[in-house]
């Protein structure tokens, strides 16, 4: 992934649209080289060294996304959103005045990418392609390198002006997981039966209640949209994707309950709390 975003990177600054406005880094081929002493470019360059890699802190995320289809429910921890850091240096061939050309390949490099605060979906490649959300960019940072002269002395070479640049993508390192929605469910109140089990005593049950149930068809799979309506009390919920419908705050009782999508109706009985055994799944045949 870190490869599609130097890919990425190259396909900005090789844009062809660019030659009208900036000639001479359209014409600069785009390297990913360590600017050592030996590095001499046979033709104009733009280099662009990824010196760091590193998780960032500030954009990390605990929250679950959970997708609900077919009574179950797949779970995606957050990506690790990564920053790589990249040193964006000039180094012309041929004409006159070398420190000059070098000056306005970097001036010309700087105006490019200053114009993306998020990278733009032409320029992604590969695994970067439709990545949510957006890939943020930050040029000439002033928070880059600390002490640029000790990192060109790391690198065996002379200091030279460069552009640091940085750019924030998702990684995911965690494979999905899958669980089984929740079928049926109420919440009861009231005495056990004794200090070791978990049962409650009937009369000592109290409300209001809230149930959960699912509408399901014939064979099973879920009716997204069915409405469930329990008119002595005016109440009237929709399915979601899965199929879940819930009440909230149900006073103990049977209702006559009306459950219907489409053409298709039904009446049943709902007690509240379901007798032990029993849930409150519907199902429209």
């Amino acid at each position: 992934m870190i490869r599609d975003l130097s890919e990425t990177m190259r396909a900005i600054l090789d844009d062809p649209a660019l030659a009208a406005s900036f000639p001479e880094l359209a014409a600069a081929q785009i390297l990913f080289d360590r600017p050592v002493e030996q590095f001499s470019p046979a033709q104009s360059t733009i280099n662009l060294f990824l010196y760091d890699v590193r998780e960032n802190m500030e954009l990390r995320s605990n929250e679950p996304i959970i997708e609900r289809n077919n009574g179950q429910a797949t779970i995606h921890r957050a990506p690790m959103r990564v920053l790589c850091s990249y040193l964006l240096t000039a180094w012309p061939v041929g004409g006159p005045e070398p420190p000059l050309q070098e000056h306005r390949l970097l001036s010309q490099a700087l105006q490019v990418l200053s114009q993306f605060p998020t990278i733009t979906a032409p320029y992604l490649k590969g695994k970067l392609v439709g990545q949510e959300p957006p890939l943020p960019m930050i040029t000439a940072q002033t928070d880059g390198l600390k002490n640029p002269a000790e990192f060109w002395t790391a690198l065996g070479n002379k200091l030279r002006p460069s552009i640091s640049l940085t750019v924030t993508i998702s990684m995911q390192p965690f494979a999905p997981e899958t669980a089984t929605l929740a079928a049926a469910s109420d919440v009861r109140v009231g005495v056990r039966t004794s200090p070791t089990e978990t049962k409650i005593r009937t009369a000592t049950l109290q409300g209001p209640f809230r149930v959960v149930g699912n509408v399901t068809d014939a064979a099973n799979a879920p009716i997204a949209g069915a409405t469930v309506a329990i008119a002595s009390l005016g109440l009237t919920v929709t399915a979601d994707a899965s199929g879940v419908y819930s009440f909230a705050g149900l006073p103990p009782g049977t209702y006559s309950t009306r459950v219907q999508k489409g053409s298709k109706k039904k009446t049943v009985s709902l007690t509240v709390p379901a007798p032990v055994g029993s849930n409150y799944n519907l199902k429209l045949t």
